[in-house]
């Protein structure tokens, strides 16, 4: 087997004899210890070379011949290999429904651990050590943390679904046009020399915690977090609009943290594994880095989707013309949500001459 990404939870790597250890592991996991790898793969009719690349794509190290895998192994070994067998998934699928699993679970594995047992798991009483009270913590929390988290996956499995069915075609299924934004903190590298460790973590948490919130109480969906950068995407530009000023209207008024800038692209956008990838995405990322702080620049597909929807005039003159002529008429001028000014045209590395736009929110 390949080295285990960094990404990954190596708790198969050479099984520990220590009996609290293998305790938590008989708790968590449900089953005791029965297989090696061979016997695991046999047990399950898959071939070693099969169940070598699903345990890689899960995230899991080489252990060699160690007996430490169980039941549970066996059936999830059983269960995608079914899949594959089965015609409903091929086996590239497979591997990429593994790998997917594995880096989303992994990533909840290690917070949950470093930042929500570690605190809980504190001795209450002196003379009591860490390990003497993590087993009944584990034993209360794994039934209902286990419900919660399929709970969260369905709820979110059928909001993904929904937005695929919705497609116009089935080539939009796959690349779609979205509505991608970065946010940035301005000056992260300077805050990381000046601020201690602790302080950056929480400045870090508060941001992600926040820009996640905002993105999805207004209908985007958060791709990724990057310490001081955050992707979301949206499948309307007003949507995408919207969460970008309310995250620099929230961050401005909040003293502790630095200036942001956002840059907005609306375009193709082609989806795997819950990323985006594409030129309308490093448009976005391009036009956040040339971003004036506390400000939203976009592109001009964007600022045509935001006028073609109507929530934007194309420009301040024709707004006014418009008012007028409703006035004239007795009748209510149209109202916008958001301001559009074109800003001078530079090239962007990469991607040619680009003519930016400084989107606003327009004064009702």
């Amino acid at each position: 087997m390949h080295p285990t990404p960094h990404h990954a939870v190596d708790h198969t790597v050479e099984p520990t004899d220590d009996p609290l250890a293998i305790r938590l592991e008989q708790l968590i996991l449900g089953a005791e210890r029965r297989y090696t790898p061979f016997q695991a793969a046999r047990t399950a009719g898959v071939s070693m070379e099969l169940a070598s690349r699903f345990w890689r794509a899960m995230g899991f190290a080489d252990i060699g011949q160690a007996k430490a895998l169980t039941e549970a192994d066996v059936l999830a070994l059983r269960r995608l290999a079914g899949l594959v067998e089965a015609g409903l998934l091929s086996e590239p699928m497979a591997v990429q429904v593994a790998r997917s699993t594995g880096q989303t679970t992994a990533r909840l594995a290690e917070w949950q651990i470093d930042s929500f047992l570690e605190g809980l798991t504190e001795p209450p009483e002196p003379g009591m050590t860490r390990t003497e009270v993590t087993y009944p913590l584990v034993e209360l929390l794994l039934p209902e943390l286990e419900e919660f988290l399929i709970y969260v996956w369905r709820r979110q499995l059928a909001a993904a679904t929904g937005r695929v069915v919705q497609a116009a075609d089935d080539e939009e299924m796959v690349d779609r046009r979205l509505a991608v934004g970065f946010a940035d903190l301005v000056g992260f590298t300077r805050l990381t020399r000046r601020l201690e460790e602790e302080e950056l973590g929480e400045l870090v948490e508060a941001f992600e915690t926040t820009s996640a919130d905002l993105v999805a109480a207004h209908g985007g969906r958060l791709i990724k977090t990057l310490g001081d950068e955050v992707l979301y995407a949206a499948d309307e530009a007003g949507t995408a609009a919207e969460i970008a000023l309310r995250l620099i209207e929230t961050m401005t008024h909040d003293e502790s943290m630095p200036a942001l800038r956002v840059g907005i692209a609306f375009g193709t956008v082609t989806t795997r594994m819950g990323d985006v990838f594409g030129t309308t995405v490093n448009l976005a990322s391009r036009l956040t880095s040339i971003a004036p702080k506390d400000a939203v620049l976009v592109d001009g597909a964007f600022a045509e989707e935001l006028v073609r929807t109507g929530e934007a005039p194309a420009s301040e003159a024709e707004a006014a013309e418009e008012a007028t002529k409703a006035e004239k008429e007795g009748r209510e001028p149209p109202t916008y949500r958001f301001a559009l000014q074109p800003m001078w045209q530079r090239p962007v590395r990469g991607l040619g001459v680009v003519e930016p736009w400084l989107l606003s929110r327009r004064p009702q």
